[in-house]
């Protein structure tokens, strides 16, 4: 496998490193005018603004290789927030199966940032087994909507999202992966009641969503009925992949060698110390070697390959890699990462530390939960059958 960068590669580079300097944010600087002024900015460069999106969309057409570098710049450049809903979730699964005039209806405001969008697949009874969900979709005798009822859990932004994409559940007659739909519709109607759920953290990022008889146009269909999770899995093999988050770790541990450095310890700092030194060399080692495994998929991808089980690899193990980068900052900041509030003792980075450890409790179950993970991998890498006894 040749991991080197060519010289048109390496060009690219300097070239997305000069568009995040000339654009970064100043402090003082109206931050929504920046926002959107980054993102028209982006456009003009030829569709900076939705990467991942194909050519014929109005994306930049990049090589895989363009977009491994482009995952690396941004783990380090301030970029605008932005939900990946929309631009990322929804918008493949449009491009993909949806038809014209779907494509013609949405993707513009997506594109824009006008319309916020979150993901209604999890349900209590149906989280890692996601093919068992039971939100109900019934068409209509006129065959021109869907009632839905049902619930929803772990929803995340809903409480500040315009629109839902939804697996519905229109056929309990076979395999529980059949007979599931996809549905878009507005989250503003009647029938719709979304209920915070505070994390671990303290934040309120996530929801539960209660549906009762919301109607849904047959148009808002994505393609054909009963095929949703065909639709579903193309999805989640690409959100894994991104869930790993390999470039924003290998940021996250440079950051954590630098914090642990400022540490006093003995004569010397934390980092010195030979404990917790080679807790973070076991760690970087890891990294790296998730890193290569993420290489190793860009050169199939290079090749033409599709997705594979290999995003289930990277899902298992950038999000235990993510954990522990975070266990160890609370291990750094030591006693002072339990303090809360403004005036907070301590070094600086302590501030959140405990509450971002918490929170990344969760990152090794969203996106399905390494359990799963660990299925995929003992059948499509290891040839583990199931037991039919």
């Amino acid at each position: 496998m040749d991991i080197e960068l060519s010289a048109s590669d390496l060009s690219f580079r300097e070239e997305v490193r000069q568009f995040f300097r000339d654009n970064a944010y100043k402090p003082g600087e109206d931050y929504a005018k920046w926002r959107l002024d980054w993102f028209a900015k982006a456009a003009a460069k030829g569709g900076w603004d939705v990467p991942k999106w194909p050519k014929e969309f109005g994306g930049p057409g990049w090589s895989p290789t363009q977009h491994y570098i482009w995952e690396q710049e941004t783990a380090r450049a301030t970029l605008p927030w932005d939900m990946p809903f929309g631009v990322g979730m929804v918008a493949p699964i449009i491009m993909g199966y949806g038809n014209k005039a779907q494509q013609e209806r949405f993707l513009p405001d997506i594109r824009a940032r006008k319309v916020n969008w979150c993901q209604g697949y999890s349900e209590p009874g149906a989280g890692s087994d996601l093919a068992s969900l039971k939100t109900k979709a019934v068409l209509s005798a006129d065959g021109t909507h869907y009632v839905v009822n049902g619930q929803k859990i772990w929803t995340t932004a809903a409480h500040i999202a315009d629109w839902m994409f939804c697996l519905t559940r229109t056929d309990d007659s076979g395999r529980k992966q059949d007979g599931i739909t996809f549905l878009l519709f507005p989250m503003k109607q009647p029938g719709i009641e979304v209920k915070p759920i505070i994390t671990l953290g303290g934040a309120h990022s996530v929801n539960s969503v209660f549906i009762t008889d919301v109607k849904v146009p047959v148009e808002n269909r994505i393609g054909e009925e009963g095929k949703g999770w065909t639709y579903a899995k193309g999805l989640l093999q690409h959100e894994r992949t991104g869930l790993a988050g390999i470039s924003r770790s290998l940021v996250a541990l440079e950051g954590l060698k630098a914090n642990a450095a400022s540490v006093p310890r003995g004569n010397g700092t934390l980092l010195d110390d030979p404990d917790f030194r080679a807790k973070v060399a076991a760690l970087e080692i890891d990294l790296l070697a998730a890193e290569f495994t993420e290489l190793r998929s860009l050169a199939s991808a290079q090749a033409g390959a599709a997705p594979g089980p290999e995003s289930s690899i990277l899902k298992l193990k950038g999000t235990e890699i993510q954990q522990r980068i975070q266990k160890l900052t609370v291990e750094a900041a030591g006693l002072y990462a339990a303090a809360w509030g403004a005036s907070q003792p301590g070094p600086k980075f302590a501030r959140g530390g405990m509450s971002g450890y918490l929170a990344s409790r969760a990152y090794t179950i969203y996106g399905g939960a390494s359990e799963v993970q660990k299925d995929v991998i003992a059948k499509n890498v290891l040839g583990i059958k199931r037991s039919q006894a």
